[in-house]
């Protein structure tokens, strides 16, 4: 049996994470501080604590086989809060990682890392990171580059990870299907823009892939790239009555990407196994069973929430 330890594991791709890694495989222990929660309750064995607290997580670190490394401040608005506190979270904590355990570690970073280019991008295109986020996850992954380690530079995500955490609505399917599904009408800004998108279930099924073998490196993982307008009129199928409101950019949408995913199919086999509809239709169900008592709540956008807890 292999014990992983999940740093970040109570968050948005946690819940996926430690749904997959059961028993008698694997030995899950959750790391975690509960930014966005108020509990954890899932049953899962759980160490409460914060990634800046080296005291705290070093001998976790030593019980584990495997790391799964998803503890971040995530998304361009939310890093800019309070940088001082990015940089300590996305890239100290894992210099600190690098230099503090030699152990397989599967690390999550970001497609956001190549900035704006035209070209569909490859993990050896060139990297021009736009954001705090993007530059310190990108600046992680280069203390992992002589480390037993696989880094999985991820699309935009979408979908439902599991029944326990929390749903991230800042998040353009998921946004969007919320949209359509409360108000009838989703506002389209520019949508010839690009996005990677991939099911958070399917970054899940990747970092299993990885727990073990002598594989390292760098992969992108993306489903597919989708033209936002595109996403647009996929979301209005589900809901016939929907209406599509398009407005022109004031300013160039400097996230417009694509990405290719074929070293990941190449390499280990990866293919996205949750379509683009089936994260619809998961967050659509979320609406219609009133599941979540008020969607439109700060706890499911990082940047809002943080914007009043960060103080």
């Amino acid at each position: 049996m292999m014990n992983v330890l999940v740093v970040g594991g109570a968050g948005y791709v946690g819940g996926a994470v430690t749904d997959l890694l059961s028993p008698p495989d694997y030995r899950v222990r959750v790391y975690d501080n509960l930014l966005y929660e108020d509990s954890f309750r899932k049953p899962v064995d759980f160490v409460f604590g914060d990634v800046r607290d080296r005291a705290t997580l070093k001998p976790h670190l030593q019980w584990a086989d495997a790391v799964v490394w998803l503890a971040a401040i995530v998304g361009d608005g939310a890093c800019q809060l309070q940088p001082d506190l990015t940089v300590s979270v996305n890239e100290e904590a894992v210099r600190w990682l690098s230099e503090s355990y030699d152990g397989r570690i599967l690390f999550i970073s970001t497609c956001s890392v190549y900035g704006a280019q035209d070209a569909e991008l490859d993990e050896d295109s060139p990297l021009r990171p736009l954001s705090l986020y993007a530059a310190t996850k990108l600046k992680a992954e280069s203390f992992l580059i002589q480390k037993n380690a696989v880094v999985l530079r991820l699309g935009t995500l979408f979908g439902v990870g599991d029944l326990f955490a929390r749903i991230r609505m800042d998040l353009v399917v998921n946004t969007l299907t919320v949209r359509a599904a409360t108000v009838g009408r989703i506002s389209v800004f520019g949508g010839e823009q690009f996005r990677p998108l991939l099911h958070v279930k399917d970054v899940a099924r990747a970092i299993q892939m990885n727990l073990s073998g002598p594989r390292r490196g760098i992969y992108n993982l993306a489903r597919q790239n989708v033209r936002i307008i595109d996403l647009a009129t996929q979301i209005r199928n589900h809901f016939p009555d929907c209406v599509i409101e398009k407005t022109d950019l004031p300013f160039q949408d400097t996230r417009n990407y694509r990405v290719s995913s074929r070293r990941a199919k190449d390499d280990f086999g990866f293919t996205s196994a949750h379509s683009i509809d089936d994260g619809i239709e998961e967050v659509k169900a979320l609406v219609d069973t009133r599941r979540i008592k008020d969607i439109d709540h700060e706890r499911y956008s990082n940047q809002r929430y943080l914007q009043t807890t960060l103080r």
